[in-house]
C-alpha cells in the first residue's frame, strides 16, 4: 500500500485534468499517484477505434478491485450527472461489496473530486453523492479546510467537499491549487497510518 489511487471518470477530460493535479500533490510527498479509469457503460460513448480493452481513449488504465483493495489512499472523481456520481463509477463501486464484508478499506483516507458545466451544476450534491459509498467502506473522507485560499475566489470551482472545476479549456489556477492540495492531503494521511 505505498500509492493514492485516484480513481475516476471523465468522458470530456475535466475530471481528468482534476485527477493529474491531484497526481502532482500526491507525488510532492514521495507518495507513487496510481491514475485509474472505468469504462463507459453506453457504447455510443466508446472510441470507434479503441482497441485496447485494459485503457480508456485518453491513455488511462482501467481500474481492478485490486489497485482498489492494494491502496493506502483515494480520490474518488466524477462528473455532475444531475447533482449526483457518473453510472460508469457507480457501477465500478457496486462491485466492491466483497471489499465493504471484509473491511479492506476501513480507515483508509479519501477524498472526492467533481466538475460540472455550470457553478451551479451540482458540484457539492455530486462530491456528497461520492463521499456515501466511502462512508461506507468505512474510510476517512478528508475534505478541504478553509485554510486553503483557493476555497476563497468568487469563481470557478472550489468547496471544502473537494476540488471542483467548472468546465472551460484549462483549470483555473485556484482549481489546480485545489486539486493539488487534496492530493498532498491524502498522502500525508496515508503515511500517518
Amino acid at each position: 500500500m505505498s500509492y493514492v489511487l485516484i480513481l475516476f471518470f471523465s468522458r470530456t477530460g475535466h475530471i481528468a485534468k482534476l485527477a493529474e493535479a491531484i497526481g502532482e500533490g500526491a507525488e510532492s510527498t514521495g507518495m507513487e499517484a496510481r491514475l485509474r479509469t472505468v469504462p463507459s457503460l453506453h457504447p455510443s460513448f466508446h472510441d470507434a477505434d479503441q482497441s485496447d480493452p485494459f485503457m480508456d481513449a485518453q491513455g488511462y488504465l482501467y481500474a481492478s478491485k485490486e489497485d482498489l483493495a492494494d491502496c493506502a489512499a483515494l480520490a474518488l472523481g466524477s462528473p455532475s450527472r444531475f447533482g449526483a456520481i457518473a453510472a460508469p463509477l457507480k457501477g465500478f463501486l457496486e462491485q466492491t461489496s466483497d471489499l465493504w464484508l471484509s473491511g479492506t478499506l476501513v480507515d483508509r483516507p479519501a477524498g472526492v473530486f467533481t466538475s460540472a458545466s455550470t457553478l451551479h451544476g451540482g458540484h457539492e450534491g455530486v462530491l456528497q453523492s461520492m463521499m456515501m459509498p466511502l462512508i461506507h467502506h468505512g474510510m476517512v473522507v478528508c475534505g478541504l479546510p478553509y485554510t486553503e485560499p483557493g476555497l476563497r475566489q468568487l469563481s470557478g470551482g472550489g468547496t471544502p467537499y473537494g476540488p471542483s472545476h467548472v468546465d472551460q479549456e484549462s483549470l483555473a489556477p485556484h482549481e489546480h491549487a485545489l486539486a493539488v492540495a487534496l492530493g498532498r492531503r491524502l498522502a500525508l494521511w496515508s503515511l500517518r497510518r
